[in-house]
């Protein structure tokens, strides 16, 4: 089972993708990390972001390793554990420079398929989230998803993840990386309409349990065999 989500910044796709891939009892692909990875990778040897051929060079060459476990993913690149470190301020501003080099979405996007392949034959499945997931990574997966919340919850929601309170400070503290982001990401993918075929899920009023079950819903609506 291909479970594929797309959603922007804050819709808690990341949180909702894993608790459903715990749920069906398969493995989990976060395919933004792979962006926050070649970030990281490229800041720390030294590799100028705004260089679009070293970055697309490096991210052919990016050793890179994903755990799959809903419940504890990972990232490492070459054996350094760096799950805490692509989570960083420095690295969630400027990994846009990377996300949005059309050099770059090719070679990560053929990375996502294999990874997503590989996954599946291992678990029996896989919960994939990004940004164009159901539309150019995995276009055919068995369930495709546009999880998405209204610009309010979305920072209101990240803001308490970063900042630990959604008071008015905490919030404009937050728009910057999320409305910037979304608004260049936008440039290459499409992440607010869904396409043809994707079913929207908007969270917006929803908390995570329900957010979760909405998912699941959809999951078993388009793989329960009609009678």
């Amino acid at each position: 089972m291909i479970v594929a989500i797309d959603g922007p910044s804050g819709s808690g796709k990341s949180s909702v993708s894993r608790a459903v891939a715990t749920a069906l009892g398969v493995g989990f692909l976060d395919t933004g990390a792979m962006y926050r990875a070649l970030t990281w990778w490229c800041l720390d040897s030294g590799i100028d972001l705004d260089d679009r051929d070293a970055v697309a060079q490096a991210a052919t060459r990016m050793p890179l390793e994903q755990g799959y476990d809903p419940d504890a993913p990972t990232v490492a690149v070459a054996g350094r554990d760096i799950t805490a470190e692509i989570r960083t301020t420095e690295v969630s501003t400027r990994v846009s420079a990377v996300a949005t080099n059309v050099l770059v979405r090719p070679v990560l996007q053929q990375r996502q398929r294999e990874a997503m392949a590989a996954i599946a034959a291992e678990t029996g499945g896989v919960v994939a989230e990004g940004r164009d997931i159901t539309t150019v990574v995995a276009p055919d997966a068995d369930v495709r998803i546009l999880l998405t919340a209204s610009e309010e919850a979305r920072l209101r929601r990240r803001s308490a993840e970063l900042h630990g309170t959604t008071d008015d400070a905490a919030v404009e503290a937050t728009r910057d990386q999320i409305v910037r982001r979304d608004r260049e990401d936008s440039t290459v993918s499409q992440f607010t309409v869904a396409a043809d075929g994707v079913v929207t899920v908007d969270t917006s009023d929803l908390d995570f349990d329900g957010s979760v079950a909405a998912v699941l819903a959809v999951v078993r609506r388009a793989t329960t065999p009609a009678r």
